[in-house]
């Protein structure tokens, strides 16, 4: 088994209800382009990579697709597999997936992608490939350009370590010519999360790097980051995170399209 990044494991580890309960879902509109450009449908079968607690998976179930998950981290895991009884949850890396060669019609990667090897894991997604089979990625990633997220992100930046994150792009370099895959397609959605101020701590704390802070210096920052965020409630105590859904899709170019 390929080691997890230190706080990837430590972090996720801690935080998989916070997690399940504070983490946005996707826009359908996402998720309707993912199912149409990699053929995801019924008869397909689809892995759903670094599944978390399902919070990716649960939306493709629609789909009629038979659905598989590989989760690393075990509190994760156990949460996906209580949320999503009928989807069977392994245990595995993206490094070293735990399936079969040409098994899987497509894979699909929800926040995640950033924290693989990349090389590596692109490897063994196309070795678990079947022709015609293809590769999506999708991250939600808070729109700085409103002023208070912008801040809210600030003081997240001071805690995140060595931690690799989606928006820095260093994981495009793996895609560079990189076992077939065809150049990265891209599409960007605008989303929102509505929810309370007790659902925006959860989501900031189950950020890996700050799930890893020792446990008062955690409450302060939680403390911190809630004190700001009620700023900006609206009379009811809601709060609305702006987000930018990013998609990304490619086929294998030695390979057939999806659904050909």
């Amino acid at each position: 088994m390929t080691r997890v990044h230190h706080l990837a494991a430590r972090g996720f580890g801690l935080v998989g209800a916070a997690y399940e309960r504070g983490r946005p879902s996707y826009p359908q509109e996402a998720i309707d382009l993912l199912c149409a450009e990699l053929g995801i449908g019924p008869g397909r079968d689809v892995l759903d990579l670094a599944a978390g607690t399902g919070k990716l998976t649960r939306l493709l179930v629609p789909s009629g697709a038979r659905l598989v998950a590989v989760e690393p981290v075990a509190g994760m895991r156990r949460v996906l597999a209580e949320t999503l009884p009928g989807v069977p949850a392994l245990d595995g890396a993206a490094e070293a997936l735990p399936l079969a060669d040409a098994s899987v019609d497509a894979v699909v990667v929800g926040q995640a992608f950033h924290w693989f090897d990349g090389p590596r894991a692109l490897a063994e997604i196309a070795r678990v490939l079947r022709p015609g089979g293809g590769l999506g990625l999708i991250w939600n990633e808070r729109d700085e350009s409103v002023g208070w997220v912008a801040e809210l992100s600030a003081l997240l930046d001071r805690h995140a370590g060595d931690a690799p994150r989606h928006r820095q792009r260093a994981w495009l370099a793996a895609f560079d010519g990189a076992h077939g895959f065809a150049p990265l397609q891209e599409r960007r959605f605008a989303y929102e999360q509505v929810g309370t101020l007790a659902t925006m701590r959860d989501r900031i704390t189950s950020i890996s790097f700050i799930a890893c802070l020792p446990g008062p210096e955690r409450e302060a920052f939680a403390d911190q980051v809630t004190a700001l965020l009620a700023a900006y409630a609206d009379p009811g105590g809601r709060i609305t995170m702006p987000y930018h859904t990013d998609v990304f899709w490619a086929a294998n170019a030695a390979q057939d399209p999806p659904g050909q």
